[in-house]
């Protein structure tokens, strides 16, 4: 399995960026899916989160500002980020727990990472 992100980049200040992850390989359910970011010397933490239901939850620095979605066809899930701040600069990470073929559990998989540089 694994988890490809895209959609990084420089954006200026109050500007927006779409990121995406796709989940790939033996899947055959996936339950919550999310984004996480990590800042130059500080620890990663939630973004936001969305069950395979559609219920979201969001960091309270982002709510408002980012919304979380996803397509359960495409195993895809998607963050559209509005009115960004210096504040969030930091790698974006998706995340997913994936049920796969020949397994009894649900595992935790982890994209590459995606840069966001949010320029002032």
């Amino acid at each position: 399995v694994q988890l490809q992100a895209f959609g990084g980049g420089l954006v200026q200040a109050g500007g927006s960026r779409r990121l995406s992850c796709a989940a790939s390989g033996s899947i055959l359910r996936i339950n919550v899916m999310g984004w996480y970011r990590q800042a130059p010397g500080k620890q990663r933490e939630l973004v936001a989160r969305i069950t395979n239901g559609g219920s979201t939850n969001y960091a309270e620095s982002v709510k408002g500002r980012f919304t979380i979605s996803r397509d359960n066809a495409k195993n895809t899930v998607y963050l559209q980020m509005y009115g960004l701040k210096s504040d969030d600069t930091a790698v974006y990470y998706c995340n997913a727990d994936i049920y796969t073929s020949g397994s009894s559990y649900y595992a935790e998989y982890w994209g590459q990472g995606t840069q966001v540089t949010v320029s002032s």
